[in-house]
């Protein structure tokens, strides 16, 4: 059998506010690595505080790829992303560098690892439609149509997960094909020519990594996020939007709950217990996307030091010490 001479990448997964950034800059730092952000947030400018994105200071030090690409008006799909991130991470291999892939946006990864079907685009009056609808009928009676069509996808989408959803249906009502034949369609997608070892950090006590959830987001209020929010909200091109919360970006956990509050819908308090409980809603849609990633390694990043770094040992011999 030949050896696999595919360059090595590194893939640091996981739900939001398990330890990626930092243990992605450890790896970058001890390994000679370039990050890659797979983040569906960070490909915005302005959304910083709240999207947890990379300091000045450590983007100073370790290069970071995949950041800062569009206005959080401007579109931007997982197949740009997949397209983008890919010549990034030959250009990285090109220059003797270790791709460290770092994020939670499952579809990113899906997009990038695994490629992606010819699936229609999104439609700006097909999601008017559908939102037109749900907001007579309700996203739950959505959700049963959705059942009715694609029961793959209705099982695999959450009831409440109102931006899924309506993709699943405005997939099938452009194509007449539902999302789950177009998902399967993509498997023979072209995969990313690099041999990756995916590491999920993931604390095994779901409270431990509740209690990490809601001490980022109060560091995130010290940090001013509301002003950053502010700032957003005061660009002609979002102010001209009659609905801007429609945007990818401003769906964003927290981003949403800020500016709900900065309307005036909620206090102080439950902006706070708003956005506390979507960020863990989407740390379990997170963990339950990673499940199904079969070939990923799973690790405490507290608890499993020494089985990370064996992990480590195994995909790159050559740069650890035995």
């Amino acid at each position: 059998m030949s050896a696999d001479t595919r360059p090595l990448a590194i893939a640091v997964m996981g739900p939001t506010a398990s330890g990626k950034t930092a243990y992605a800059l450890e790896l970058a730092e001890r390994f000679d690595g370039e990050i890659v952000s797979v983040d569906s947030a960070l490909v915005y400018r302005g959304l910083d505080i709240g999207a947890a994105k990379p300091t000045a200071e450590e983007q100073a030090a370790i290069p970071h790829h995949m950041l800062d690409l569009r206005e959080p008006w401007q579109p931007y799909s997982a197949a740009e992303f997949a397209n983008d991130a890919r010549k990034v991470l030959d250009d990285i291999a090109s220059r003797g560098k270790l791709p460290i892939l770092a994020g939670g946006t499952g579809l990113y990864f899906h997009a990038l690892l695994h490629g992606l079907s010819d699936m229609p685009e999104a439609d700006a009056e097909t999601r008017a439609r559908i939102e037109a609808e749900a907001s007579e009928r309700g996203w739950a009676a959505m959700h049963a149509e959705l059942q009715r069509i694609d029961s793959e996808a209705a099982t695999r989408i959450h009831a409440t997960d109102a931006q899924r959803i309506q993709r699943a249906l405005e997939v099938f009502r452009l194509s007449g094909r539902t999302i789950s034949d177009w998902r399967r369609a993509a498997l023979n997608a072209p995969r990313l020519p690099f041999r990756v070892l995916k590491l999920v950090l993931a604390p095994a006590d779901r409270g431990v990594l509740h209690q990490r959830i809601e001490r980022r987001f109060d560091a995130m209020l010290e940090a001013c996020f509301l002003d950053e929010v502010r700032r957003l909200r005061a660009l002609p091109p979002l102010q001209a939007l009659p609905r801007p919360l429609d945007l990818p970006a401003l769906r964003a956990v927290g981003y949403r709950q800020a500016w709900e509050h900065l309307d005036g819908a909620t206090d102080a308090r439950e902006f706070r217990d708003r956005a506390i409980f979507a960020t863990r809603q989407l740390a379990k849609r997170q963990l339950t996307w990673l499940r199904g990633e079969l070939d990923a390694r799973w690790f405490d990043p507290q608890q499993q030091r020494d089985a990370l770094e064996e992990a480590l040992r195994l995909f790159l011999p050559a740069c650890l010490p035995t």
